[in-house]
């Protein structure tokens, strides 16, 4: 169980684990950008930007789900996202949020 919210609705924090966290650092590749400023020309929804930005937080919410139970958790609440660019074209993508054990409750 995942959640933003502090607590999970019918549930009862029995335990907190502390932060647990998935990183992932990707770039765009040239190709990626050659098209992505192609469809900057047309408009609208940049297609191939989404997609990677899609997979960049699928894959730190993963690693953010192996690192909790990894510590035992059967939960995870508080959950956010933060991005920093490191360097031109390369993201970092941070998931975290508060591993706990939760019980019906």
């Amino acid at each position: 169980m995942v959640t933003t919210a502090f607590e999970l609705t019918n549930h009862r924090v029995v335990r907190s684990l502390g932060v647990v966290r998935g990183v992932t650092v990707r770039s765009r590749s040239m190709i990626g950008t050659i098209g992505a400023t192609f469809q900057t020309i047309v408009g609208g929804n940049i297609s191939l930007l989404t997609e990677l930005c899609e997979k960049s937080r699928a894959e730190a919410f993963a690693f953010m789900l192996r690192h909790a139970d990894d510590l035992g958790a059967n939960a995870i609440i508080a959950v956010r996202y933060d991005a920093t660019e490191i360097m031109n074209g390369v993201t970092e993508v941070l998931c975290y949020g508060t591993a706990v054990v939760v019980e019906p409750g």
